[in-house]
């Protein structure tokens, strides 16, 4: 159970009564207006509910670029044709719910997804959505936004505060790349104010069809454990550990310190070496997950969990939007072969072998997967026959780790333009994910100033 900070009167308030002390008390207990006993009894609720939650490690699916949702969970068959388009839909395991055609796999593991389509925010710029949707805060500032230690922590890193992985495994990895727009590497997938060592590293599988386009590194270091002489990295580790010797400060190397034991503990321990050779997976199950990329990422990300990797986010999409070319979900132009020849597939595929694996071996209700995305497209299809970015309303969906599948949460209007009932965002998304991994959503981080925050500020939605 994750206990918020001491030094919050209210959280100690929280802590040391019990729910049936609670519900007794009176409203003027400790001072508290009948307001601020009826606040203070709703955390104690959610509070304790958090400690009874599953899930164990969580899988972050992102789909880089801005998947349409009319095409995809949300699709408008009874729209006019420029804003429904030319895909048909199909019925799933979960009578009443409906979903784009391109997504059949998919459709046979609804009783397993809780799909929210009421999500909105307020930023039409790539980055700056996907900051949104992967700190559950608005972006700090304009324009094309590169990372800065002053932004608020992304959601694999704030997990992996909460989730301490053993001796020589990370705490969070990103497969198999960063995302890039502009020329940059993005806000929003890193560790911000909690500093260096929670960056979630860069892993990469040893093979698959990689996704179509540029997929750049920018300095970003990725793990290639397949090309790792381990012999001579061992050998190596024994001369400097003999040669060593400390120079200035704790504070000034603990970060750099901090990497190069943990690459170190990795390259020559056998937890996160093991679970990099997929050729260890039983053919027919890395076979269901299909040869390319995107799929092997998500076997991976499967394997680091149960070595010990509290939380993986895979990238399912090429890396750089490149200007809207290539294999990623901007599809401003040729929207709908896009989506039907190049990213469906893989999406479709992966996930579903994910789902159905995690059911195979037990472990679905400890493991949270979480599909995100920066924002929507447009209702509208463009000159192009593509659509446009769209934050006003999108879709994204939740499996595994308690929540509640065969169910579909809020709604957007008949052109898929608005949400119409259970409007909803970013900060309720995350508040949600912490819920179902145990985290007090108020639970404080503190940044360096020892600053108290609390990790979401969103509301649960009922989905567990």
């Amino acid at each position: 159970m994750v206990r918020p900070d001491s030094n919050n009167s209210v959280s100690r308030a929280v802590r040391g009564m019990s729910r049936r002390r609670m519900l007794g008390a009176s409203a003027g207990l400790c001072g508290l207006s009948l307001p601020g006993f009826l606040n203070l009894q709703s955390q104690a609720a959610e509070h304790q509910a958090a400690s009874g939650s599953k899930a164990k490690s969580c899988i972050i699916i992102y789909l880089w670029g801005g998947m349409s949702h009319i095409d995809t969970f949300d699709p408008k068959p009874d729209a006019p044709s420029e804003i429904r388009g030319t895909f048909e839909t199909i019925q799933t395991a979960t009578p009443g719910i409906v979903i784009g055609e391109h997504t059949p796999l998919l459709a046979k593991h609804t009783e397993k997804l809780a799909i929210i389509r009421s999500v909105n925010h307020n930023d039409s710029a790539h980055g700056r959505g996907m900051y949104w949707n992967l700190t559950g805060h608005q972006p700090p500032r304009s324009g094309n936004i590169a990372p800065k230690r002053e932004d608020w922590p992304t959601l694999a890193a704030m997990i992996s505060k909460f989730r301490n992985a053993p001796k020589g495994v990370p705490n969070a990895v990103r497969l198999p790349y960063p995302m890039v727009d502009n020329g940059t590497l993005q806000a929003g997938e890193y560790g911000g104010w909690l500093g260096a060592k929670y960056d979630p590293i860069v892993m990469r599988p040893q093979s698959g069809d990689p996704f179509g386009g540029v997929s750049r590194s920018l300095g970003s270091a990725v793990l290639h454990l397949n090309e790792v002489d381990f012999d001579r990295v061992s050998a190596r580790a024994n001369l400097l550990a003999s040669l060593e010797a400390p120079v200035g400060t704790k504070d000034a190397f603990e970060g750099f310190d901090h990497f190069r034991d943990l690459a170190q503990d990795i390259l020559l321990g056998s937890a996160v070496k093991d679970a990099y050779d997929l050729e260890k997976e039983d053919p027919k199950v890395r076979e269901s997950y299909g040869t390319h990329l995107g799929g092997q990422s998500m076997l991976l990300a499967r394997r680091l969990t149960e070595a010990g990797v509290p939380v993986v986010q895979v990238c399912c999409a090429a890396g750089d939007l490149n200007g809207g070319k290539g294999d990623m979900w901007d599809t401003h132009g040729d929207n709908f072969n896009r989506l039907k020849n190049n990213l469906l597939p893989v999406f479709d595929r992966g996930t579903s072998a994910l789902l159905q694996d995690l059911e195979d071996r037990g472990t679905l209700d400890e493991t949270l997967v979480a599909v995100l995305t920066d924002f929507g497209r447009t209702p509208k299809i463009n000159g192009g026959k593509g659509r446009d970015h769209y934050p006003s309303v999108y879709s994204v969906a939740l499996a595994g780790g308690g929540i509640q599948g065969g169910q579909v949460y809020g709604s957007s209007d008949n052109m898929g333009a608005f949400p119409k009932t259970n409007a909803c965002g970013p900060a309720d998304i995350h508040a949600t994910i912490f819920r179902a991994m145990g985290i007090w959503p108020r639970a404080e981080l503190r940044d360096p100033l020892n600053r108290p925050f609390p990790v979401s500020d969103g509301r649960v939605l009922p989905l567990l």
